[in-house]
């Protein structure tokens, strides 16, 4: 708008475009579309065309809409119906129906993302140790909180019941690990949880690695462990705070010094780690 009141006051275009360090067609261009009101700004136009020869139809972007209101079913599954119904339009029209129309499910802007670092490979005890918390309900507004924790290569499983998950209950949790065991944590892997926040990254005092977004394999040792020990102990078990705490260290003695492990060729994980660090 500078550009433009300098024209009005007398100046060339083509001075005007050399003062200001743009080609004369673009003063030319602000002067046309400046207002006369004495407004400071030039209204920004709209980048769309007059004409779109190849958009969709306003028939299929209602029965795409529709598609989406009557089951709320993602725009994969959307895509494929109106296949069936023997409509042919592209995955990624559908989607842009469904954003155009505030259709889909936007990330929230106050959820913190966390870069997943590269994985480690897990050779030697330490090199990868995935985290996670099991939630066992107790009534429709309380639960109770278990902490798991397993070495990927000893298959050496730690577990800790809680009545509340935090970030510092998390590094209380991990510091108890640390104390069992012989070997350092190198990486430790946790999913996107608040009890594993940036807080918690800060102090872990290893290199904390976020499993990846809607890649739960990521973390599938720690869920194959939350799962038998669901299995073997705490679904046996009346759900009480105190029992937990009672029971699944007794659990855990049996995991780690009794119980065979296919994936580290039917030893324990007692047995693999007396293998690697010889006691003297």
């Amino acid at each position: 708008m500078s550009a433009v009141l300098l024209v009005r006051k007398g100046w060339s275009v083509r001075q005007t475009a050399r003062y200001i360090g743009v080609s004369p067609g673009t003063i030319s261009k602000w002067v046309s579309r400046a207002p006369q009101d004495g407004r400071l700004t030039i209204p920004t136009q709209s980048s769309r065309p007059h004409t779109s020869p190849f958009s969709i139809p306003i028939e299929i972007e209602r029965v795409i809409i529709a598609e989406r209101q009557k089951r709320h079913r993602c725009g994969q599954v959307v895509h494929q119906e109106l296949i069936r119904q023997g409509i042919k339009v592209s995955l990624s029209t559908v989607q842009r129906v469904l954003d155009r129309n505030k259709l889909t499910n936007s990330y929230s802007p106050w959820k913190k993302r966390h870069i997943s670092l590269p994985r480690p490979l897990a050779i030697i005890p330490g090199d990868l140790v995935q985290l996670d918390t099991i939630h066992q309900m107790i009534s429709d507004k309380k639960r109770i909180y278990i902490y798991t924790l397993i070495d990927v290569a000893s298959r050496w499983a730690h577990a800790l019941v809680s009545k509340k998950i935090s970030a510092g209950n998390s590094l209380l949790f991990l510091q108890s690990a640390k104390e069992l065991v012989v070997f350092p944590f190198q990486t430790i892997q946790s999913d996107h949880g608040p009890e594993f926040s940036s807080w918690f990254t800060n102090h872990a005092g290893s290199v904390h690695r976020h499993s990846r977004i809607s890649k739960p394999n990521d973390n599938a040792h720690v869920e194959r462990f939350n799962r038998t020990i669901q299995d073997e102990c705490l679904n046996r078990l009346p759900a009480n705070f105190q029992v937990y705490q009672k029971e699944i260290p007794e659990y855990l003695r049996y995991y780690n010094e009794e119980r065979l492990h296919m994936g580290i060729n039917y030893q324990t994980p007692v047995e693999k780690l007396n293998q690697l660090f010889p006691r003297s």
